[in-house]
């Protein structure tokens, strides 16, 4: 069910890391029809375009007038406004926030996933209430008493869980999970992505949790609660959990929980070979990948079962030769997650759950990369 039609804001981070939650709403999502992208440096371009080098349909406004007389041109007319930024710490600025009441006086609903909760915002809430529009605080959490504790339960959950882990944060997990979703329907296995960020709810995830905005005693049972929601309602033959951040990067860490609360029987590795430094510290060089396959597997005693590629910054013939030199090095199925055929790692997902962890790497070896 489409919750209505969408324009993006992005102004001034479109096709940046900051952009992510954009760019996904770009590509795709089930939860609203997109009608456009706001952000003055690509105005006039499309938004597929900028992201791909692929025309998505899904037009760039340099503000929220020209998208409103847009699409009221073409008949789509705006009924929501989506924050589609996601700068570190979750906080906005004075001129985000004029944008967003700019957006509620003129009659739209908002939705954002910011950890500044614009129903906390005494002008925004009112002028909300004014125009009546609808503000939805997507980080903002269930009382506490209706959050759930871990239970053990999850061991009656039949479906074969894979989780999209990744050797970064911002490197397109999410992205990716939703591709390896499409690529098990698409061979007739029913398949849920369980959602644990914002975006992902923004997109249309049905069941999920959203990891960074919990108090931590009850991430592990809000995870497993979520798993529990998806099998007790559609008993999926897949389920793909998104992954937070990475094990190693010291501002973003993230994905053992899943791995300890989640359970998944195979890890898909997401990896973004020409980036050397961590998101967000620069100077700070990411783990090489051979290190972090051997810590995921350690920790969860699971295969890393296939890898697959963020190709920025990269040449398609630089995205070949990687794969290559990856697959030589892992003995792994590796794939760029955007452009490439997935049927090789879903292959390699299928084949998982009984597949021994060790396949002949010594987990004690040096980092060759």
């Amino acid at each position: 069910m489409i919750d209505g039609n969408a324009v993006v804001y992005c102004q001034g981070y479109f096709n940046t890391l900051w952009g992510k939650t954009a760019h996904g709403l770009a590509r795709f999502t089930r939860r609203y029809r997109i009608v456009g992208i706001i952000d003055g440096r690509y105005a006039g371009s499309d938004a597929g375009e900028v992201l791909d080098g692929r025309s998505s349909g899904i037009p760039v406004f340099s503000d929220l007038d020209g998208a409103i007389k847009h699409a009221d041109t073409v008949g789509t007319a705006v009924t929501h406004f989506v924050f589609g930024i996601a700068p570190d710490g979750g906080a906005l600025t004075p001129e985000m926030r004029a944008d967003i009441l700019e957006a509620v006086n003129r009659g739209l609903n908002v939705d954002c996933g910011m950890h500044t909760f614009l129903s906390d915002d005494p002008v925004i809430s009112r002028a909300a209430q004014a125009n009546g529009v609808t503000l939805r605080d997507v980080r903002k959490t269930p009382p506490r008493g209706e959050l759930h504790g871990y239970t053990g339960r999850i061991g009656t959950v039949h479906s074969l869980r894979v989780a999209m882990l990744g050797t970064d944060s911002s490197v397109g997990k999410r992205t990716t999970a939703w591709k390896l979703v499409a690529a098990f329907e698409n061979r007739g296995i029913s398949a849920e992505l369980i959602g644990t960020g914002q975006t992902a709810w923004m997109q249309g995830a049905r069941y999920g949790v959203i990891m960074d905005a919990l108090i931590n005693d009850f991430v592990a049972g809000e995870i497993e609660h979520a798993i529990l929601e998806a099998w007790d309602a559609n008993r999926p033959d897949v389920m793909v959990i998104e992954g937070q951040g990475s094990l190693m990067n010291p501002i973003y860490p993230g994905g053992f929980e899943i791995l300890a609360a989640g359970q998944p029987h195979a890890v898909v590795m997401q990896h973004a070979p020409a980036r050397r430094d961590y998101d967000g510290i620069p100077g700070t060089p990411v783990h090489p990948l051979d290190r972090q396959i051997q810590a995921v597997e350690l920790l969860s005693d699971k295969p890393v079962v296939a890898v697959t590629l963020n190709h920025e910054g990269m040449t398609p013939v630089e995205v070949d030769e990687a794969c290559r030199r990856i697959a030589a090095e892992t003995g792994l199925p590796v794939r760029d997650g955007l452009t490439h055929n997935l049927d090789p790692v879903v292959d390699a997902v299928l084949a998982s759950r009984d597949r021994p962890r060790d396949r002949g790497r010594d987990p004690g070896r040096e980092s060759s990369s």
